[in-house]
C-alpha cells in the first residue's frame, strides 16, 4: 500500500515493531496491529507489567539495603564527633542522584511538549478534514436546492410561455431532465452525509483525553522537581525533619515514576506496531463504522494510480448533462426570444443558474479528489507517528532516569541524615539566645573560670 506523503515509518517504529511480543502464557504473539484481540492486549499488558516488577525490585532492593544500614552498621564508640567513612561520599552520591533526576525532569518536559505538539497535529488534521467533508456537503446541498429551484420556477414559466410551439417546449423539457439528472448525480457525490463517525468528534474526543494527559505529566514533573530541590535544601541546611518528609514523598514518586514507565512502554509499542502498516488497520476500522464502501475509502487512503476515482462516472455523466443544458438553454435562446420575448427573463435566470453550478462543480471535482483528504491523513500520520512517538520515548527516558535517581536517592538519605549533627534542630537558633543549648553551655564554662 502506498504510504501517505510525506510519511515513512521511523527507525524507532522499525526498532520497536520488532521486539517480541507474548500473552500470559508466554506464547509468542504476532506484532501487528490488532487491539480488538485479546491475546494482543495481554501482549500490551505484560509490556506494562515489566515496570510493575521493576518496582517491585526497587523496593525489595531499598528494603534489603536499609534494613543492612540499620541493623548491620557497626556501632559508634562512645564520645565519637567526627563521622564515620565514606559519610561525605554518602551525601554526594544522593546530591548526583538527585542533579540526574532533574536532567530527567528537563527531558520529561521535553517529551510533554514534544507529544502534545502531535496529537496537536492529528486533531489539526481531523479538523481540516472535516472542514473539507463539510464543504462537500454544503456545495452538494446548494447546487441540488439550487437547480430544484430552477426547475420548479423558471423551467415551468418557460415552458408556460412557449406552450404554442410544441418543439421549443420539447428542449425545454429536455433541460429540465438534464438538471433533474444532475441533481440525481450531485446528491450521490455526497458520501459522508448520514455517516456516524465525526471526524469533528474524534478531534474534540482526542484534545479533551490529551489536555489531561499533559496537565497530568506537568504536575508530575513538578511534583518530582519539588521533591529534588527540597532534598537538595535539606542536605545543604542539613535539617533532618525536612530530609525525612522527602524522603517519603521521594518514595512517592518513584511509584508514579514507575507507573508512568509502564503505560509509557505499552503505548509506545503499541504505537509503534500501528505506525508500521497503519493503512490496513484504518480501512477496516472506518469502514466498520461508517459503512461506506471500501471503493471510496481505498481511493482517499491510498490515492495513488493503481485506485481510480469512485466518483469519476458520475462527474462525467454530470459535466456532459450541465454542457447539454447550456448548449439547449442557448438554442431556445436564438429561436424562441424573437417570438417571446417574455422567455428571455426565465433563460437569463437560467444561465445565471447554469453558471453558479458550473463554479459550484468545478469546486467539487477539486475537493473530491484524493489528494485534499489524502494530505490530512498523511499530516496526521506524521504528528502521531513522529512528533508524539518521539515524545512517549523522551517520558520513557524521563521515568527511567527519575526511577533510578530517586532509588539512589532513597538509599542514601537515611545514610545522610544519620551523618547530620545532633544540634539540627537548633540550627535556625540566634547564636546570642540564652536559651541556646550551646550558647548555656558556654555561659557555664565562663562562669566557672571566674
Amino acid at each position: 500500500m502506498g504510504a501517505p506523503p510525506g510519511y515513512r515509518p521511523s527507525a524507532w517504529v522499525h526498532l520497536l515493531h520488532q521486539l517480541p511480543r507474548a500473552d500470559f502464557q508466554l506464547r509468542p504473539v504476532p506484532s501487528g496491529f490488532a487491539p480488538q484481540e485479546q491475546e494482543y492486549q495481554q501482549a500490551l499488558l505484560l509490556v506494562a507489567a515489566l515496570a510493575g516488577l521493576g518496582l517491585g525490585l526497587s523496593l525489595i532492593f531499598i528494603a534489603v539495603y536499609l534494613i543492612r544500614f540499620c541493623c548491620c552498621r557497626p556501632p559508634e564508640p562512645p564520645g565519637a564527633k567526627s563521622p564515620p567513612p565514606g559519610g561525605g561520599c554518602v551525601t554526594w552520591s544522593c546530591i548526583a542522584a538527585l542533579l540526574v533526576g532533574c536532567a530527567g525532569i528537563g527531558i520529561g518536559f521535553y517529551g510533554n511538549s514534544e507529544t502534545s505538539d502531535g496529537v496537536s497535529q492529528l486533531s489539526s488534521a481531523l479538523l481540516h478534514a472535516n472542514h473539507t467533508l463539510s464543504a462537500i456537503d454544503h456545495l452538494v446541498s446548494e447546487t441540488v436546492e439550487r437547480l430544484g429551484e430552477a426547475v420548479r420556477t423558471e423551467l415551468t414559466t418557460l415552458e408556460e410561455v412557449l406552450a404554442p410551439r410544441t418543439e421549443l417546449v420539447a428542449a425545454a423539457r429536455g433541460a429540465r431532465r438534464e438538471a433533474e439528472a444532475v441533481a440525481r448525480q450531485l446528491q450521490e457525490l455526497a458520501f459522508w452525509r448520514g455517516v456516524p463517525l465525526s471526524p469533528l468528534q474524534v478531534a474534540e474526543d482526542v484534545s479533551f483525553v490529551e489536555e489531561y494527559r499533559w496537565l497530568a505529566y506537568v504536575l508530575l514533573l513538578l511534583l518530582e522537581l519539588l521533591v529534588c530541590l527540597f532534598t537538595l535544601l535539606g542536605l545543604a541546611k542539613q535539617s533532618k525533619w525536612l530530609v525525612i518528609v522527602m524522603t517519603v514523598m521521594s518514595l512517592l514518586v518513584l511509584v508514579l515514576s514507575w507507573g508512568s514507565m509502564g503505560l509509557e512502554a505499552a503505548t509506545a509499542v503499541g504505537l509503534s506496531d500501528f505506525c508500521s502498516s497503519p493503512d490496513t488497520y484504518i480501512l477496516n476500522l472506518t469502514q466498520e463504522e461508517t459503512g461506506l464502501s471500501s471503493d471510496i475509502l481505498s481511493y482517499y487512503f491510498l490515492c495513488n494510480q493503481a485506485v481510480s476515482n469512485p466518483f469519476q462516472q458520475r462527474l462525467t455523466l454530470s459535466q456532459r448533462a450541465l454542457a447539454n443544458i447550456h448548449s439547449q438553454l442557448q438554442g431556445l435562446e436564438r429561436e424562441a426570444v424573437p417570438q417571446f420575448p417574455s422567455a428571455q427573463k426565465p433563460l437569463l435566470s437560467l444561465e445565471e443558474t447554469l453558471n453558479a453550478t458550473e463554479g459550484n462543480f468545478h469546486q467539487l471535482v477539486a475537493l473530491l479528489h484524493c489528494r485534499g483528504l489524502h494530505k490530512d491523513y498523511g499530516a496526521a500520520l506524521r504528528g502521531l507517528c513522529e512528533d508524539a512517538l518521539e515524545g512517549l520515548l523522551f517520558l520513557l527516558l524521563f521515568s527511567l532516569l527519575s526511577a533510578g535517581a530517586l532509588a539512589t536517592a532513597l538509599c542514601s538519605l537515611p545514610r545522610a541524615w544519620a551523618l547530620f549533627p545532633p544540634s539540627d534542630d537548633y540550627d535556625d537558633t540566634d547564636d546570642d539566645d540564652p536559651f541556646n543549648p550551646q550558647e548555656s553551655k558556654r555561659f557555664v564554662q565562663w562562669q566557672s573560670s571566674i
